[in-house]
């Protein structure tokens, strides 16, 4: 992966801005990033996000790299999102956009979701608020999109090493 033209830097209403598209397990810890500049859409960063997620199997075999669901909020909620999940055989977790009836799809049923596993999405917010402990990630020092993802995934080790460092003072 290169440096991307606009070093993922981008206009948004607060000024310029970098997305940082996080994949986490259900215990909120951190799997895979990506970076898009700030006035991308959330969408954009999907893909990518999802294609850096690699996790070893025990023993022999490729690494795993497809979560069985995918939580995400109300901006995640598009057609062509839904039919690449689908499509890679993962399960959405996305809320159903509030649109006015003339813009609501006619035909078909609406999409599946699962209120239970939604309100675990919280555990996604705190692993971003554990990495923004770094402040040179949170306010992002580095010029280049590509140092500023290597520092993220320092950070993601750093959290990784924390949150196994209990496990090993045990006798």
């Amino acid at each position: 992966m290169g440096e991307p033209a606009d070093h993922a830097l981008g206009r948004s209403r607060g000024g310029y801005g970098t997305k940082l598209h996080l994949v986490t397990d259900g215990h909120g810890r951190p799997l895979g990033a990506a970076l898009t500049a700030g006035q991308a859409h959330e969408t954009a960063g999907v893909d990518a996000a999802l294609a850096a997620v690699r996790v070893p199997r025990p023993g022999r075999g490729r690494p795993r790299s497809r979560p069985r669901r995918l939580a995400g909020d109300r901006g995640y909620d598009f057609a062509p999102v839904r039919r690449r999940l689908r499509g890679r055989g993962i399960r959405a977790v996305i809320p159903a956009r509030k649109r006015p009836a003339k813009h609501r799809p006619r035909l078909g049923r609406p999409p599946a979701f699962d209120p239970a596993v939604y309100r675990r999405r919280n555990v996604i917010e705190r692993c971003v608020n554990r990495l923004k402990e770094c402040r040179r990630l949170a306010t992002r020092f580095e010029k280049l999109a590509v140092s500023y993802l290597a520092l993220v995934h320092v950070a993601m080790l750093r959290d990784w090493l924390r949150l196994l460092a209990p496990l090993s003072d045990t006798p």
